[in-house]
């Protein structure tokens, strides 16, 4: 092991254009073994439904349990992650019965990157003023 420190540059030093525009990352070549939906938890309606994502962790499934249940169409959304040394997320969305669980995370998932991608825009914007 290394006794060197890390140490990570000041915000006004960091390269701001070597960071890929959201326009060059190709956002539909999702691995088709990324997200899976659970088909003993699935109701016959599809208002309810389970989904396991790979790959991920709290990180994802906490913003995105918070974004799903701002939609006024989801009665709950849910999310575990099932052991530590797995790198699975569970998902489980339940709705009024207006949409499907399906489009639900469709329109959260949808709707996260929106925000992070203003949230980029803005942390940009700020780091070209200093």
């Amino acid at each position: 092991m290394s006794d060197e420190v890390q140490t990570s540059k000041p915000v006004d030093e960091m390269e701001v254009d070597s960071v890929p525009e959201v326009d060059e990352v190709d956002v539909n070549a999702v691995d088709e073994d990324k997200i899976k939906i659970l088909p003993n938890a699935t109701s016959p309606d599809g208002t309810s439904a389970s989904f396991q994502i790979s790959e991920e962790d709290h990180t994802l499934g906490n913003a995105l349990r918070h974004i799903i249940m701002k939609n006024p169409e989801v009665e709950f959304c849910g999310y575990s992650i099932p052991h530590p040394s797995e790198t699975l997320l569970n998902l489980r969305i339940q709705t009024y019965g207006n949409t499907t669980a399906v489009e639900a995370l469709q329109k959260g998932l949808k709707d996260l990157m929106d925000m992070c991608d203003v949230v980029e825009e803005k942390f940009t914007q700020r780091i070209k003023e200093l």
